[in-house]
């Protein structure tokens, strides 16, 4: 959706970069630049200005003349002031004290309201909620229908006592109102704590609609009246919002079709201009596509800094905490990393959801969207297929995949022989990383980490020449013992040679682990 003004933006905030300190003509550049790139994403004007004028204000002021790096604070500033224009803080819903909670769905024909009253349902439910949906759209051709299969799919019942229309040419003859009206009733009478009403819509704001919607509200008195909106209307979603907000007198917002390719600029316009928030979005067709809408969240989105918490917060739903368990033990104790053990992570990826949503959500992945764009997420059912084509035996012990095995494998998934051979190598990779980050050997080539490439190995040269100064063992296998009991000797040696005092202050002779009271196992990385 805001793939345009991340880039624009991205763009602008490249030129900052390396300057001690910016002038009055940097900042003027500056936020010219982000006034183009919030009016060509069909941010409304009054938003633009009087967010391009609240940054130029801190831009040149102490705030930025003092900085250590002035750069990054327009970045941050750019950044809160984006917070601000998407309603500053996450709104929760409004639980009525004596159930059930009445929410009113409010928007136009087509923005996508049946469907989110499925997914809302789900949302709440998941909550622990007991949520009940009613069908007051009667006038739409098939809605009630759509409703009861959107609510059976959520696993949430539905209260539709008319069939509504169910052709265009058919005329309307249900009372939307008095339905409206029952459901609260039967909501109330088969103690469900939440009630969900989908109202009907219309092609353009008129006044037969709005009186509909006013008459519903006055019926149920609702504790939320969510304005639903279609994320891809442009410029007009200001005057469709305004035009709802004196109707119905909204008290949120939930944008819709988030996850299309236009340029964003309703969700940048609705909550400043009816000071309304921004409550949920809609993110996908599927009934999980669906989320709080965060505006720190999505400013950071636009900015390209990535949502690490949202990650974070759908790891927790849908990860395996056994088998993460299982998975850390087997890490701490050094044992191979297996092909089951990666068809097992495979599914607790799966389980978060689609893999190219989740890098989006990365820090820096506007630098390689086309990349990720281009990713083919069916590529991960073909590498699960080479997985599953394998015995037992062979995804516990890979080292004897020969080339039968593998032509084998090939056949069995139907890829290509080399395909296979890329597998093997990819993993036999990772599992010697994960052996040397478990010893603490770090990540080989992690600069800052121990290990080949990184601040605490030294340089490859270095440790090449090390390499070939080791003398190599017998193959005599007395002779080799012999040697092994020398080295030892020498070692044992050598740190009787050591001086008594530490820098720890243990004074003389070894000392005893269990004085210090650590983990159990613990021992062992202290060579007893």
């Amino acid at each position: 959706m805001f793939n345009s003004l991340s880039d624009r933006l991205t763009s602008t905030f490249k030129n900052l970069r390396g300057k001690g300190r910016l002038s009055e003509a940097d900042v003027d550049a500056t936020v010219r630049e982000i006034r183009r790139a919030l009016l060509d994403a069909d941010v409304a004007v009054p938003v633009v200005r009087a967010f391009t004028a609240s940054v130029k204000e801190r831009a040149l002021g102490s705030e930025v003349s003092q900085a250590l790096n002035p750069g990054q604070q327009v970045v941050k500033i750019v950044n809160e002031e984006l917070v601000g224009i998407l309603g500053g803080q996450t709104r929760r819903l409004n639980l009525a004290k004596n159930p059930p909670t009445v929410i009113m769905l409010a928007g136009l024909q087509g923005a996508g309201k049946t469907t989110l009253a499925g997914k809302l349902s789900r949302y709440l439910k998941d909550q622990g909620h007991s949520p009940l949906l009613v069908a007051a759209d009667l006038q739409r051709p098939n809605a009630v229908k759509q409703l009861q299969v959107n609510g059976e799919r959520a696993g949430v019942p539905v209260y539709a006592p008319h069939p509504g229309v169910s052709s265009e040419f058919e005329a309307a003859t249900g009372d939307p109102v008095a339905v409206a009206r029952q459901g609260v009733e039967e909501a109330r009478t088969k103690l469900h704590d939440i009630v969900i009403v989908d109202t009907a819509g219309r092609l353009g704001v008129d006044a037969e609609l709005m009186q509909q919607a006013a008459d519903i509200r006055a019926a149920i008195t609702p504790d939320e009246v969510l304005f639903v909106i279609d994320a891809m209307i442009g410029q007009d979603a200001v005057a469709t919002a305004q035009a709802f907000n004196e109707g119905v007198n909204f008290t949120g917002v939930v944008l819709t079709k988030l996850d299309g390719d236009a340029r964003g600029g309703a969700a940048l316009s609705v909550a400043s201009v009816t000071g309304k928030p921004v409550m949920f979005a809609s993110t996908g067709e599927g009934l999980k596509d669906f989320e709080v809408f965060h505006p720190d969240r999505m400013a950071s989105r636009i900015l390209d800094m990535g949502d690490i918490l949202t990650l974070i917060e759908q790891a927790e739903k849908s990860w395996d905490k056994d088998e993460a368990a299982r998975m850390a033990k087997k890490f701490v104790d050094q044992e191979d990393f297996t092909f089951e053990d990666f068809l097992a992570q495979m599914q607790q990826l799966r389980n978060m959801g689609s893999m190219k949503k989740m890098l989006m959500m990365m820090p820096g992945a506007a630098g390689m969207r086309e990349q990720l764009e281009n990713f083919d997420e069916r590529e991960i059912d073909r590498v699960e297929a080479m997985v599953r084509s394998m015995t037992p035996h062979e995804r516990v012990a890979p080292k004897i995949i020969n080339g039968s095995r593998r032509a084998r494998i090939a056949r069995g998934s139907g890829v290509h022989v080399s395909e296979v051979n890329a597998l093997l190598e990819r993993f036999t990779q990772a599992q010697k990383m994960m052996k040397k980050m478990a010893a603490g050997g770090g990540i080989p080539g992690m600069p800052g980490m121990a290990g080949p490439g990184g601040f605490g190995g030294g340089s490859r040269k270095k440790q090449q020449a090390a390499k070939g100064k080791k003398k190599a063992r017998s193959g005599n296998p007395a002779k080799a013992a012999q040697e092994r009991a020398e080295a030892e000797a020498r070692r044992a040696g050598a740190r009787s040679a050591l001086p008594t005092g530490s820098a720890f202050g243990q004074q003389g002779g070894d000392f005893d682990p269990s004085s210090l009271n650590l983990p159990k196992g613990f021992e062992k990385f202290l060579g007893k």
